[in-house]
């Protein structure tokens, strides 16, 4: 498809917009978490950064099923998934915790921010490769929204455990300068872009689905923790699984 923003004078369809249309609309929200995390309001700001991951999620899926791929629409991608996951996140924790050692603090923050930056420049030059190799199926590192995911970890926490006081400046520095590291490792972590579910365990799959959006409705922060310690569980099994498959 040619780039909506960028080519011979031409018409599209509304629906040929949409993932681009929701691109925007997750930068939007990354824009606006960073806002609401200046103001104080912590638990919009990280809900807006989750509803913007969930876009991502979205946005190249449907424009591989509408055939309506385009070069504007990969670097909008891109561009999005830096400022959602690489710089509001990192920003809300150092407005949240962060601020009492902001010289430290800041530091991490910068860390976190340019770890996935590297990260965002190593796939998307990997993405154009015309040799994939034999381990698609696996991402080098952990990805981006997933990384935006385990570095709010302590505000989880903070926010499931009301009573329970804030873990300590250094601890949560130390924590997102290791997210960082994640972020550009040579971890092997799965690529569910890959992942088929057999007919017979569809039925499974949806009702597992169901439960997980319950849950998360109901108990989301505490469903959140869960969500992280899997995700690091199965970054761990995905190694093993790796190394075994190399083997």
């Amino acid at each position: 498809m040619e780039d909506p923003l960028n080519g011979p004078e031409t018409e599209f369809s509304l629906i040929q917009l949409l993932p681009n249309m929701l691109t925007i609309i997750a930068i939007c929200a990354g824009i606006s978490a960073i806002r609401f995390g200046v103001q104080g309001d912590y638990m919009l700001a990280v809900q807006l950064i989750i509803a913007a991951g969930i876009l991502d999620g979205l946005d190249g899926r449907i424009a591989r099923i509408l055939g309506c791929s385009s070069k504007i629409g990969a670097e909008l991608d891109s561009l999005a998934d830096f400022l959602n996951f690489g710089v509001a996140p990192s920003l809300i924790l150092y407005f949240w915790a962060l601020q009492d050692i902001r010289g430290l603090a800041w530091i991490a923050v910068l860390f976190f921010s340019i770890c996935c930056v590297i990260r965002l420049a190593r796939f998307n030059v990997g993405n154009k490769s015309e040799n994939t190799g034999p381990d698609s199926a696996f991402f080098e590192g952990v990805p981006s929204p997933a990384g935006a995911l385990l570095v709010m970890l302590p505000m989880y926490l903070s926010f499931t455990f009301a009573d329970a006081p804030i873990l300590p400046d250094f601890v949560i520095c130390i924590h997102m300068i290791f997210i960082g590291l994640l972020l550009i490792s040579r971890i092997p972590t799965w690529s569910f872009k890959t992942t088929r579910i057999s007919r017979g365990n569809v039925k499974f799959f949806l009702v597992g689905v169901a439960c997980a959006g319950a849950a998360i409705l109901t108990f989301a922060w505490a469903t959140l923790i869960v969500l992280c310690i899997g995700y690091v569980g199965m970054v761990i099994w995905a190694s093993f699984d790796k190394g075994r498959l190399s083997n």
